[in-house]
């Protein structure tokens, strides 16, 4: 008996780092496996057409550009007619610009009756609903509907309209649909339409990808960190909050005081400054992978900010982001 305890005791060392091995190699093959399928791109990109909202600036802009040079067959919605000229100016022969309010459902329905003249039978391959607005963010207390509303149009509605238009033509093609949302649609940091609308983006990529997967179109979600574009720009953010503070009662303005005003323009500068990271192209290569690739990914963080920390810390216990974020915010003057 007491033999079988000790021959025992001697196997079993060597057997549990046997299985050690085996899962540590299964593992390898797991990995390699995955980077391998990641790799595998389509073909005949030449004669794939792709819509990309928002190209006025940013990484609407940079995308088309970039896609241009490699082959695809661009169609930019600009919000702007100087917006269209400079993009059109620095592009080629197979890049072609239309304004587009997506906020404007006539503008949406032209955009869509341009595009369906120029993919005809072929269809659409991709689509990028990258358009979207900031401004206004700031405490809660301090908006009106019409500041929830004003971002939610742009963010939320007219990606779920431009979509929803473009669908038809998506079919015809077994294209792809690419969303940008945000980090902030994962863990809400500050009060206003932004963070809303971007949570909604999330959902009704989900719930798009799940109901027209039957007819071969993926369905891809970008959430970018802080990046430095027009949306994270100083200038409109602050002259927003100003303009939050002024229309406030006299009550609540005292409620606050001047000093939370002014340090909470203080953290705005500090993180804008501090975390924008000026490479739009860590996200453009999200863009660009998820309409080449054979195997999209469902969602794609862009930003080591967004990689080790925001997306991270979206999975943290609530009390614990509220507490983080409650040290770095302001106190107002009449708090409990």
């Amino acid at each position: 008996m007491w033999l079988y305890v000790v021959v025992l005791l001697a196997v079993l060392p060597s057997v549990a780092l046997m299985w050690l091995y085996v899962v540590v190699l299964l593992a390898v093959l797991w990995v390699l496996g995955w980077l391998w399928r990641d790799s595998l791109l389509v073909g005949k990109i030449s004669e794939k057409f792709v819509f990309v909202t928002g190209c006025d600036s940013g990484f609407g802009n940079l995308l088309c550009k970039r896609l241009d040079r490699q082959g695809f067959r661009v169609l930019a919605g600009c919000l702007t007619q100087k917006g269209a000229d400079d993009l059109q100016r620095s592009s080629g022969p197979n890049l072609k610009t239309v304004l587009l309010d997506v906020t404007d459902s006539a503008s949406v329905q032209r955009a869509v009756e341009w595009v369906q003249g120029e993919v005809g039978e072929r269809g659409l391959w991709g689509l990028v609903n990258n358009a979207g607005r900031s401004v206004p963010m700031g405490p809660t207390e301090w908006m009106r509907m019409e500041d929830f509303h004003s971002t939610l149009r742009v963010n939320m509605l007219g990606v779920i309209e431009t979509t929803l238009g473009f669908l038809p033509l998506l079919k015809r093609a077994r294209g792809r649909v690419v969303n940008v949302a945000s980090v902030l649609g994962r863990l809400a940091a500050n009060g206003g339409g932004y963070c809303i609308s971007k949570f909604g983006v999330e959902a009704f990529s989900d719930c798009l990808r799940r109901d027209i997967h039957y007819f071969g179109i993926k369905v891809s979600i970008i959430e970018p960190g802080f990046f430095r574009t027009a949306v994270t720009s100083l200038e409109p953010i602050e002259r927003e909050l100003h303009r939050l503070w002024e229309q406030l009662s006299p009550e609540v303005r005292e409620s606050y005081g001047e000093k939370y005003f002014d340090k909470y323009i203080k953290i705005q500068r500090f993180v804008m400054n501090t975390f924008c990271d000026p490479d739009l192209s860590k996200v453009t290569d999200c863009m660009e992978h998820a309409l080449k690739a054979k195997f999209p990914r469902t969602r794609y963080s862009a930003g080591w900010d967004a990689k080790v920390g925001w997306i991270p810390f979206s999975y943290a216990p609530a009390f614990i982001i509220d507490s983080m974020l409650n040290t770095v915010l302001p106190r107002p003057a009449q708090s409990a």
